[in-house]
C-alpha cells in the first residue's frame, strides 16, 4: 500500500512540474514540448514516469500527441472546463474521489429524469441494451452510462459528464460480465417502467459491485 501511494505521490509530482515547465517556458498552444528523453533528464524521473504523466494530460486535453511529430500543448480556447478540472483532480487522491461522485451525481440524476419522461423511456435504446445483455453481446459499461446522460437530454451536463468519466474506475471501461446482469437488466426494465425507485437501487447495486471487483 506504501508503495502505491509513493508512487502516486511521484506521479503527480512529475505533472505538477510538467505544468510549472509549460508555464516558465511560455510554451504556447500549438507549441512543441521537449521529447520524453529531454523531460526524463530535466526531471530527473524515468521516461516510463514522464511517459505516464503526459498520457494523463492528453486525456484531459491538455496536450496533443501527433504520430512521428511529438507532443504539442493543446489550444485552450474551448477547454476552459478541461482545464479547471485538470487543475482540480491533478491536487490529492481525494480529488479524483470527489470527481467519481461527482459523476456518479449526474448519472443518477439521469436516471431520475429519464423515468419522469414517458418518451425517454420509450427510447428503444432500452430495450437494445437489455437484449444485447440478455444474449452476452459485447456492451462497455460506461456505455450504458453515456445513453443515460445523452438520454436525459442537456447538453452540458453531457459535456461535463464525458470529462469527469475520462477519469472514471478502470472497471467502467471494461465489458460487462454474466454476474451483473440482473441488475443491469433490473436497472433498465425499471427504466423503462417510470419506477424510480428501483432504477435508483439497481444503479447502486451496479456501482458497488464494479467497487469491490476493483478492490
Amino acid at each position: 500500500m506504501e508503495s502505491k501511494q509513493e508512487n502516486k505521490k511521484v506521479f503527480l509530482e512529475i505533472v505538477k512540474q510538467l505544468r510549472e515547465l509549460i508555464k516558465s517556458e511560455h510554451i504556447q498552444p500549438g507549441e512543441k514540448l521537449p521529447s520524453e528523453r529531454v523531460l526524463s533528464e530535466r526531471l530527473n524521473v524515468g521516461r516510463s514516469s514522464v511517459r505516464e504523466a503526459l498520457r494523463s494530460l492528453e486525456l484531459l486535453g491538455l496536450i496533443e500527441t501527433k504520430h512521428g511529430g511529438g507532443t504539442f500543448l493543446a489550444s485552450m480556447q474551448h477547454h476552459q472546463l478541461v482545464e479547471i478540472l485538470a487543475s482540480f483532480i491533478l491536487q490529492s487522491d481525494q480529488s479524483i474521489e470527489e470527481v467519481h461522485k461527482t459523476r456518479r451525481m449526474y448519472e443518477k440524476e439521469a436516471i431520475r429524469i429519464i423515468c419522469s419522461d414517458k418518451d425517454l423511456r420509450a427510447l428503444p435504446v432500452w430495450e437494445s441494451l437489455f437484449y444485447k445483455i440478455e444474449v452476452g453481446n459485447d456492451v462497455v459499461r460506461n456505455h450504458i452510462l453515456r445513453e443515460l446522460i445523452i438520454a436525459s437530454g442537456n447538453r452540458l451536463a453531457l459535456k461535463i459528464w464525458l470529462q469527469l468519466a475520462a477519469y472514471s474506475a478502470k472497471p467502467l471501461k471494461k465489458i460487462t460480465t454474466s454476474k451483473e446482469k440482473l441488475t443491469l437488466q433490473m436497472l433498465l426494465k425499471s427504466i423503462q417502467l417510470g419506477y424510480v425507485k428501483g432504477a435508483l437501487e439497481a444503479y447502486e447495486n451496479w456501482i458497488d459491485y464494479l467497487r469491490s471487483e476493483e478492490n
